[in-house]
């Protein structure tokens, strides 16, 4: 039986470059605003459409890391399958609970649009923290980083030397991303927490995608057909 590398190297190369750049880029359009949720609806309210824009970029960010962590956990397992194993598991992990972060930010601007600002955060204030199964991606979203970057160090996934070494760091940076509903993450630490996720993962993105032949024409075209209709069906439903 041949099996196959799922989801394959185009997706996998396209997440590990596209990723980082639309977290960082969604991070960067809301800069300026306060980082807790007071502040964060109320930027919504003086500039919806930035706001939108830029939440709509962090959460497809969060989306297409999941590619990227199986395709560098992949590079791992060839000389260390169990820190791939659980370093590949706790990230994607981690990536389905800021994926619902994002989804309860997305309702929690609705409450602006449909209550007003008082009202909806008196609601969001009243209702933050409550309870919810993914609390436990919490220290998935953290940890799962370290494991990967630990991972790659022993298997020399971003290569030998120095520069190998600082990329691994820089991967583990990424734990320090503050997580939560309606949080801005454009603060310092944020910043470097995303900008070492992008200098970790995009060059072994472009790496990968530059490793084989180029896909074909007709498999270029159905995916450029494929969102626009995704968004339109979507909409209709």
């Amino acid at each position: 039986m041949t099996i196959t590398s799922v989801p394959g190297r185009w997706v996998e190369g396209t997440g590990l470059v596209l990723g980082p750049l639309l977290l960082l880029a969604g991070v960067l359009v809301r800069a300026g605003a306060d980082d807790f949720f007071p502040g964060q609806l109320a930027a919504y309210a003086a500039a919806p459409g930035r706001m939108a824009l830029s939440y709509a970029l962090y959460a497809a960010g969060a989306v297409l890391l999941w590619p990227a962590v199986t395709g560098l956990a992949r590079l791992i397992a060839a000389r260390r399958p169990g820190w791939a194993a659980w370093g590949g598991t706790l990230a994607v992990l981690g990536l389905f609970g800021r994926v619902f972060h994002a989804g309860v930010s997305h309702l929690a601007f609705q409450l602006v649009d449909v209550l007003g600002l008082p009202a909806a955060q008196r609601a969001v204030a009243a209702s933050y923290g409550a309870f919810h199964v993914f609390k436990a991606t919490d220290v998935c979203i953290m940890g799962g980083w370290v494991v990967l970057a630990i991972g790659a160090h022993l298997a020399r996934a971003f290569g030998p030397g120095p520069l190998g070494v600082a990329r691994c760091v820089a991967l583990g940076l990424a734990a320090a991303l503050p997580l939560g509903v309606l949080k801005g993450s454009s603060d310092p630490v944020a910043l470097v927490a995303l900008a070492g996720l992008a200098a970790a993962l995009v060059p072994l993105g472009v790496a990968v995608l530059r490793a084989g032949p180029a896909p074909r024409w007709w498999a270029v075209a159905l995916t450029a057909a494929f969102v626009p209709v995704a968004f339109a069906l979507g909409l209709a439903g």
